[in-house]
């Protein structure tokens, strides 16, 4: 029978579209065995990797007693299990064609657990629901006893990561990620990459620890075992400084060393010939090659003027896609490219290789996105919806903004059968952190599966137990905290938190900016997250709940930063007023402003090694150490002002006048 409220209590990441649920569980009293010839080595470590965490009993291969059927060309297999050292006995396999990545998962007292799956994909995805289906009732593991049917609302469900801006991923780091995706039955992982990759044939652009050849093929084949299709994403048209910027280069750029390779220039081709085709032999057969061609809005205004005359806008910009099509096709790879060059212009749809795949972008949180899908399906081209995680710029995601972008988009995506997802992030400040992007990089990753809509506050709920293996639901209020916190002072992209973590605070327009803000109730709200998180660990991803913490305690700064920068203002304009009275209160005064500035030169010098042990969990050393430079540029100001304020101090007590405060 089905039974909602025990449904409910199934905190499952993506949901699944039927489960079943009934009285029964299932103890799990030793390790469950699985038929080590059919069960699949990838799903065997991620369902290990998270039951060791948490204390569960291993699945342990066994190659004894497999017991295996056949329909349609179709392998089905069933999960045997022990109890006590007593085996359960065997449940009868239907054989019954499922489609592609679909599954039916059951798990009953009697017969232990079974797995019907339409293909390898769909055996994948059972067993990730399989991994959190586990309980802890009464200090003991059990898994209820269910039966859930399943199947992707969107074929395509891709994470497209920038590791171009600053943060660049070491290799530990790009795995985790890709497991972690795979964990909630995201499919495609694609880097987006302007000068990263080390072209053998061009290694000038890239950083001195850029991905080399052998660590793109490394991460191809470690993707490849976890069900996640690879997908080279390399910038070739705008976004190219850093190759520009390069002498070798230089003559390439529309205007000189800028950001766009001309296409008057034979450099151009010539140089992404190589650049693609280098990529091309490590990863010889994508599904998907990305080559971005977004934002080309300086395009026939400098080198490239007469070539656009002559030819017009968008044949030109047409000719560059056709151009790398040609590069790309042999690779039996279909081009990807992002939509707003079609946009701009909708008669380029006439002109392009019909197998592209456009990739439609976009990032408010607007009513509707319905026609820009409906734009794009007007040229009778596949197209993958494209929402923000919206952490650029910001110390922690902006929430709020990014689900509801999310929400509709792949909502309106799924009922226009879109092919699928390709859910972004971006790094554009060179400081935000990968780390900071789960949760609505994951909200999307349900939503991309889930054909119904993915209620916020149910996800919310969902996160702590199916992220951190945490029954603690206060980690999803830490979310909305910081979420809060927020929208509360970065309500535009002209104030993104972080730029207000480093403005000045004495800055005239930062400060009228916060001066309307309740900067209480932002503290507060942050503090409220700082205390959880210093308090308590998760079993999974703890690493991402101190990447919370670190942006609870940075909330918590900027709120008290301009609150201290205020109350120096107060106290020094009291200095002023009361200087030379009786029992005056200026020295007091003076020596308060002193000690606030050591106050917020502590601030940055104690949140500087927590930023920095974040950024080493994840990233490559190169950006780091212009990123920590901030925090000591940070401090020495408010060292030298105190000490001023200190100089200021020792002149008042020698009879001279209090100058005007200079901030």
């Amino acid at each position: 029978m089905f039974l909602l409220a025990a449904a409910l209590s199934l905190h499952l990441l993506p949901q699944p579209q039927s489960v079943r649920v009934s009285t029964c569980t299932f103890p799990i009293r030793g390790s469950l065995i699985a038929p080590a010839n059919n069960f699949d080595p990838g799903a065997l470590d991620e369902i290990n990797d998270r039951w060791k965490a948490l204390g569960i009993p291993l699945l342990q291969p066994s190659k004894a007693e497999i017991h295996t059927s056949r329909f349609q060309g179709i392998t089905f297999f069933s999960i045997l299990s022990t109890r006590g050292g007593e085996r359960l006995p065997n449940v009868t396999v239907e054989r019954t064609a499922l489609p592609q990545q679909s599954y039916r998962l059951r798990v009953s007292s009697q017969h232990g657990i079974e797995i019907q799956a339409g293909d390898r994909d769909g055996t994948f995805y059972a067993a990730m629901t399989l991994a959190q289906l586990p309980q802890r009732v009464n200090g003991k593991w059990i898994l209820p006893c269910v039966d859930i049917s399943d199947a992707p609302a969107l074929k395509w469900r891709v994470l497209s990561d920038d590791v171009s801006r600053g943060p660049l991923p070491n290799m530990r780091y790009f795995k985790e990620r890709i497991r972690t995706i795979a964990a909630f039955k995201m499919n495609g992982y694609s880097p987006y990459m302007e000068h990263v990759f080390v072209d053998p044939r061009n290694p000038l652009p890239g950083p001195l620890d850029g991905i080399t050849p052998a660590q793109l093929r490394e991460l191809y084949d470690y993707a490849k075992r976890y069900h996640v299709t690879f997908i080279p994403e390399q910038q070739s048209f705008a976004h190219m400084h850093n190759t520009l910027a390069v002498e070798k280069y230089a003559s390439a750029a529309e205007f000189q060393h800028d950001v766009l390779l001309s296409p008057a220039s034979p450099l151009s081709l010539e140089y992404l010939t190589q650049l693609v085709r280098d990529e091309l032999a490590v990863i010889p057969h994508p599904v998907f090659f990305h080559i971005g061609s977004d934002e080309t809005s300086v395009l026939g205004l400098g080198q490239s003027k007469a070539l656009v005359a002559q030819r017009g806008l968008s044949q030109v910009y047409a000719n560059h896609l056709q151009q790398m099509d040609r590069l790309i096709a042999p690779s039996g790879a279909r081009m990807m490219v992002w939509d707003d060059g079609i946009e701009n212009d909708p008669a380029i749809m006439t002109m392009i290789p019909k197998g592209t795949v456009v990739i439609n972008w976009h990032y408010g949180a607007e009513k509707s996105f319905q026609k820009y899908i409906n734009l794009i399906a007007s040229g009778g081209f596949q197209q993958m919806v494209a929402p923000g995680d919206h952490n650029w710029n910001q110390v922690y995601p902006d929430i709020r903004t990014a689900l509801v972008n999310e929400q509709r988009f792949i909502d309106e995506g799924k009922a226009s059968h879109v092919f699928g997802l390709f859910q972004t992030v971006w790094h554009d400040d060179g400081e935000s952190l990968f780390e900071a992007t789960w949760y609505p990089v994951l909200y999307s990753a349900a939503s991309g599966w889930d054909g119904r809509s993915v209620d916020p506050a149910r996800f919310q709920s969902d996160f702590p137990s199916a992220f951190f293996g945490s029954d603690d639901v206060r980690y999803g209020r830490d979310i909305a905290d910081l979420a809060d916190a927020q929208a509360r002072m970065a309500d535009d992209y002209s104030y993104s938190s972080n730029y207000l973590f480093w403005v000045d605070p004495f800055d005239p327009r930062a400060s009228a900016h916060m001066a309307k803000l309740d900067l209480r109730a932002l503290r507060l709200e942050a503090e409220d997250a700082e205390q959880h998180l210093l308090q308590n660990k998760p079993p999974l991803h703890a690493n991402a709940a101190r990447v919370m913490f670190l942006a609870a305690r940075k909330y918590d700064f900027i709120g008290r930063k301009f609150q201290a920068a205020q109350e120096i203002r107060d106290y020094y304009a009291d200095a002023q007023a009361q200087a030379g009275k009786p029992h005056s209160p200026t020295g007091r005064d003076l020596l308060w402003a002193k000690y606030w500035f050591w106050e917020l030169r502590d601030r940055y010098e104690e949140i500087r090694p927590l930023y920095a042990a974040a950024w080493r969990y994840e990233n490559r050393e190169s950006h780091l150490a212009s990123n920590l430079q901030r925090y000591d540029i940070a401090a020495e100001q408010n060292i030298e002002r105190a000490d001023k304020m200190y100089a200021w101090t020792l002149d008042y007590y020698a009879g001279k006048p209090l100058p005007d405060l200079p901030w």
